[in-house]
């Protein structure tokens, strides 16, 4: 009879918003009697009821109850329904794949089902052919993912980019939480904004404030970039699209600027992709994922520094547009099979599936000093009088016989707060730590500045953010695992660059912390 009341009790506190289902008249009784709740049935995972009562909305274990009235759900063919809204990119191959996997992996068939205007669902299908989940797809945008998610209308959504302000503040005051929070928010894996040219376009590179200046109509022609003499026809993602707004927020917004009039808008990655490359004046944006049989163009600036999106440059997020691929659910329990499936997508298995479905997973990988020859002479190349011979000879033989992890981190543009990328990265680094992966290892959280003020300065707080971070894994981890490793701070300021640091975007990419491993 206690359980029984803390149970409901607890579930006060920590839930709140209801989930869409036809509110039904139920009455739950504890096995005595001596308790009854009544009320309209909001919902049911397979464990829990959640019922709108005169008291306020109460979820009840229903292990502890009977359940009687019309609206009370069969316990033993129960079928969890999950529905997710946004992204086409995410919706039409990652997460299929992933579905697929983690079916495979725990004994079900899957059903797809068409629920017409592009949308489709999977049924995880137990023993004898019988349902036992129900994934239901509602393919548009970001946008509309967030709006559905809202409305109540979703579980989760599918974001191409992180949620925005007003979407934040609207989830928290209709109960649904922090949506920042790592439980409220999930990588599932890694993509990039990439600029993209038919193969016979002859320009090779680009910078970001031209890319800027292109999609808001201030260079209008080849010419300009040395190319021929030809006007530029842009192609990019519809509006609602999370690309399309990541390009916004990180590129044209900065600068001042605004898309240009002239665009042409694609629900689909593939037909951009396609349109773009049979048209030798035409340039578009598009995901990394989708580059097709069309060219990407490397980025470049002004003191010469090149970047190219590849997997690696994705994962370390050396790659300055790069563009994690959320899933964002509300504050409120999800069913059990779907809490299995959120575990799943962050496992090994899971990352096997993503990279083979064309996306970048989030799998740590280890590079050798030797395989740092741009980075290398980069620093050559940028070297002077603050960053002398002896600084460059010092790193080189401080990360000698080291490798690095693809594991980065990056702080938010003014802000001590890592970005939504990192924040992933220390919290899969400390499971890491706590399931024995670096058992014996050393780990160094090495600290990088951007150029701008004294070298000394610089390097002290890089410094101070290589410790910041390894703090964060270390009470992630809490105590379980990281007394077998051996966590090891270090700073070269502005010695290591890898960008130019005359943009925002540069020193960015230049602020981080790398982590060595021996």
């Amino acid at each position: 009879m206690g359980y029984f009341r803390a149970a409901v009790c607890a579930a006060l506190l920590l839930f709140a918003t209801p989930q869409v289902a036809p509110a039904q008249d139920v009455s739950l009784s504890s096995p005595d009697g001596a308790v009854e709740i009544t009320g309209n049935l909001l919902g049911f995972d397979g464990e829990f009821y959640r019922v709108e009562t005169k008291f306020g909305e109460l979820t009840v274990d229903g292990s502890g109850v009977s359940c009687e009235g019309p609206g009370c759900p069969s316990l033993s063919d129960f079928v969890a329904e999950i529905t997710l809204s946004g992204s086409s990119s995410m919706a039409e191959v990652l997460l299929p794949a992933l579905i697929e996997g983690f079916a495979l992996r725990n004994g079900y068939k899957t059903r797809r089902d068409s629920l017409g205007n592009g949308h489709f669902e999977y049924v995880l299908l137990r023993d004898q052919n019988r349902p036992a989940a129900r994934f239901s797809f509602f393919v548009n945008n970001t946008d509309q993912g967030f709006a559905d998610l809202l409305a109540q209308e979703a579980d989760m959504v599918m974001a191409l980019r992180e949620i925005r302000p007003a979407e934040k503040k609207l989830a928290r005051e209709a109960g649904m939480g922090d949506m920042t929070r790592s439980s409220r928010s999930r990588i599932v894996a890694l993509d990039a904004l990439v600029p993209v040219v038919a193969q016979e376009n002859p320009v090779q590179r680009i910078s970001l404030p031209q890319l800027a200046a292109i999609f808001s109509g201030g260079i209008q022609n080849w010419q300009s970039l040395g190319g021929p003499d030809a006007p530029i026809s842009l192609h990019v993602p519809v509006p609602g699209s999370g690309l399309t707004q990541a390009f916004e927020d990180r590129l044209l917004l900065p600068a001042g600027v605004s898309f240009s009039s002239n665009l042409r808008h694609y629900d689909r990655g593939s037909a951009l992709v396609r349109r773009v490359a049979t048209d030798p004046f035409a340039i578009g944006i598009t995901s990394f994922a989708e580059v097709g049989t069309a060219r990407m163009l490397t980025l470049t600036g002004s003191c010469g520094f090149s970047l190219r999106a590849n997997r690696r440059s994705i994962k370390t997020e050396d790659y300055p547009l790069t563009a994690p691929m959320f899933l964002y659910l509300p504050e409120r329990r999800q069913a059990k099979v779907a809490r299995d499936f959120l575990a799943y997508i962050r496992g090994p298995g899971a990352q096997i599936v993503i990279r083979r479905a064309g996306f970048v997973d989030q799998a740590p990988e280890r590079i050798s000093l030797n395989r740092q020859g741009d980075r290398l002479s980069n620093a050559i190349q940028a070297a002077g009088p603050e960053v002398e011979l002896a600084e460059l000879q010092r790193l080189v033989t401080g990360l000698s016989g080291l490798r690095r992890l693809t594991t980065s981190f990056r702080f938010e543009t003014g802000s001590a707060r890592p970005d939504a990328q990192s924040r992933s990265n220390i919290e899969q680094l400390a499971r890491a730590l706590e399931a024995g992966v670096y058992d014996g290892w050393a780990l160094t959280f090495v600290g990088f500045s951007d150029g701008e003020g004294a070298a000394s300065g610089n390097r002290q707080i890089a410094l101070k953010r290589a410790k910041f971070v390894r703090d964060a894994v270390q009470k992630m981890a809490e105590t379980t695992g990281v007394d077998r490793v051996d966590l090891r701070v270090e700073a070269f300021g502005e010695a290591l660059p890898m960008a130019c640091d005359d943009s925002a975007w540069g020193r960015k990419v230049n602020r981080r912390v790398e982590v060595w491993v021996q």
